[in-house]
């Protein structure tokens, strides 16, 4: 019998790669997505095929992480071996605007799924997906399981509630309950807000003379910027070991904004200080300054490491974008043709 696993936040970048990569060891994934008037199932729609098809191993359900009797549906009726809570409201500076909304979807979401678990009984594993922001203020540098939590966003207070009540249920319930405390990771799927796949939409789309400004917050803010396609390697990890327990997962170096601008344009070919402008806007009420992992324990413990270098992450999302902005020149141009 295939492994079940059930997935909060499928349709997410974390969420499709983790599905892939379980998919690949011959699980049978299940996902929860949200109802929408439109479908957000982009990200996923390259490994999905129709349930009704006997080959079928991928299977979605509707549900919501503010739920809770529809939560305990969809975990009884799937009983997944191992659970992956990747859900959240997660972009850092929309969360100072909605910190209602953020808290309800991510702290409250976490012991909802959590109760599921516990009122249904079943015998699963759980990974709860905690966050470099917790640290926020760091205590020190770098960071790692024991440095103490100062988050400064409401998102980052949110993923310190759920990374305890976590703890909680592991000490309280004897769940098999880990927490990883992922630091930035960042691939091609990347929300187009967040700051990475900003600065290469940005870029590729100046490049290609379809737009002249990309406006940005603190360039100097530095973060650990690994590649989402590696971390989830670490999550699946972590619910393999004989006992539970909580990983920093990063690369173990800092770069700042400035440098991710730096290397995306000049890997166009392009003077970023021609185009970089600054835009208050984008500032954070409360910042934090650097984040910077040490993952040696899941080295030492897991038998993880990192693949994709810095460089290498910038190039590959340049690339992609690339690629979408000279699709989006060529259609442009066509429909100046077409008169439209």
């Amino acid at each position: 019998m295939a492994k079940k696993a059930l997935i909060t936040g499928i349709t997410g970048q974390d969420g499709s790669y983790l599905a892939e990569f379980l998919l690949d060891r011959g699980y049978e994934v299940h996902g929860i997505i949200r109802r929408s008037s439109t479908f957000n199932t982009g990200r996923i729609n390259h490994l999905y095929r129709d349930p009704h098809d006997k080959d079928a191993r991928l299977f979605l359900h509707y549900g919501d992480l503010t739920d809770g009797a529809g939560l305990r549906r969809v975990v009884g009726e799937v009983s997944p071996d191992e659970v992956y809570n990747l859900a959240a409201q997660s972009h850092v500076r929309l969360s100072f605007d909605q910190p209602v909304y953020t808290a309800e979807a991510g702290a409250i979401g976490t012991l909802m799924l959590l109760e599921a678990i516990r009122d249904t009984k079943i015998e699963t594993r759980f990974y709860q997906a905690s966050s470099s922001e917790m640290f926020g203020q760091v205590a020190e540098s770098p960071q790692r399981e024991t440095t103490p939590f100062h988050p400064r966003s409401p998102y980052g207070c949110g993923k310190a509630f759920s990374h305890w009540q976590t703890v909680n249920y592991r000490e309280a319930y004897g769940l098999f309950a880990c927490c990883g405390i992922l630091f930035n990771h960042e691939s091609p799927r990347r929300g187009e807000t967040f700051v990475t796949r900003k600065i290469t939409r940005a870029a590729t789309r100046i490049k290609e003379g379809l737009q002249s400004k990309l406006y940005l917050g603190n360039l100097d803010a530095r973060r650990d910027w690994g590649y989402a396609g590696d971390f989830v390697e670490a999550m699946w990890l972590m619910l393999q070991q004989d006992q539970p327990d909580d990983f920093v997962i990063a690369t173990g170096e800092a770069h700042t904004v400035r440098e991710f601008a730096e290397g995306v344009f000049g890997h166009l070919g392009l003077d970023w200080k021609k185009h970089v402008a600054l835009d208050p806007r984008y500032l954070r009420p409360a910042e934090v300054d650097e984040l910077l992992g040490d993952a040696s324990k899941a080295r030492k413990q897991l038998g993880w490491a990192p693949k994709v270098t810095f460089d290498e992450l910038v190039r590959m999302m340049t690339d992609h974008d690339w690629t979408l902005a000279k699709e989006e020149r060529v259609l442009n141009e066509h429909r100046a043709k077409q008169g439209h």
